[in-house]
């Protein structure tokens, strides 16, 4: 029987309902014992996407827990809740990607049930449009508690479970070419390319990088950013280019939002030359 000392918690409820509120209370009454941390609930509505970068990204710094996760847009319909098992974790919440990553930093999934155990659920009857308080809560506070993964419900083949497509990243001779993959809240811009990418096509700090973009509808686009190891290595008001805290090749505007000048969204093509 496995106990967890904490429970980590990301949604897209915002903060300005008592959504977390209730369901930190929901998890206080059947584990009491269980300290919650809170990783974001500021995930843009819907965006199944940014949650699982903000999950995968952070799950790696967090002790043994039990995860809940809870972007869904689909609640209510068929898609199905589950809790999952990787590394010395547990993973709870819908079944539509939103894990997938998280799960893959943690050496990926090794036992997933379907939540079909209504005893674990929150009674009276959930309410269709609250998963999180009334399924995924209490399902994941009474695994924290000692409860067995198997208990949750009915075995699902970790094959099936539902996963996102992995971000583009090649490296091809001297060119790394990805994606966007996230923009964070002050508007720095997250690649794909890794800072171990940028290093093998000769970037170095100090050094200058050709930022080469193509976005529907207004063409490629080339941009000769100074690649630095910090914002304030660049005046305020000037792009620059450096690896992220995750280790990823980043865009930002010191003082600024890069995001808004360069028109990046997220999924946006990428490529990255040293310019030497």
């Amino acid at each position: 029987m496995t106990h967890f000392r904490y429970l980590s918690f990301l949604t897209d409820y915002g903060l300005e309902d008592g959504f977390v509120a209730a369901c930190h209370g929901v998890a206080a009454g059947i584990a009491p014992q269980t300290g919650i941390i809170d990783v974001t609930h500021l995930i843009p509505p819907g965006d199944i996407r940014r949650g699982a970068v903000v999950l995968a990204q952070t799950v790696p710094y967090l002790p043994p827990a039990v995860h809940v996760a809870v972007v869904d847009p689909g609640v209510g319909t068929g898609r199905r809740g589950i809790a999952v098992a990787a590394g010395a974790c547990v993973f709870v919440g819908p079944d539509n990607g939103l894990l997938s990553w998280a799960l893959t930093a943690c050496g990926g999934a090794v036992r997933a049930v379907s939540l079909t155990n209504r005893a674990l659920w929150r009674e009276p009857v959930p309410a269709a449009t609250f998963h999180g308080r009334d399924i995924f809560m209490p399902v994941a506070a009474h695994l924290a508690a000692g409860t067995e993964l198997e208990a949750a419900g009915q075995p699902v083949e970790v094959a099936d479970l539902v996963t996102l497509p992995v971000p583009e990243r090649t490296i091809r001779d001297s060119v790394a070419e990805g994606e966007v993959l996230a923009v964070d809240r002050f508007g720095n811009i997250q690649l794909t390319i890794t800072a171990a990418d940028a290093a093998e096509i000769g970037v170095k700090p100090g050094g200058t990088v050709l930022v080469s973009t193509v976005l529907i509808g207004s063409g490629r686009h080339r941009l000769a950013i100074p690649y630095r190891d910090m914002f304030g290595a660049v005046a305020a008001g000037d792009l620059v280019a450096y690896a992220d805290s995750a280790g990823m090749v980043s865009i930002a505007v010191n003082g600024g939002n890069a995001a808004q000048r360069l028109a990046l969204p997220p999924g946006a093509l990428v490529s990255v030359t040293a310019i030497r």
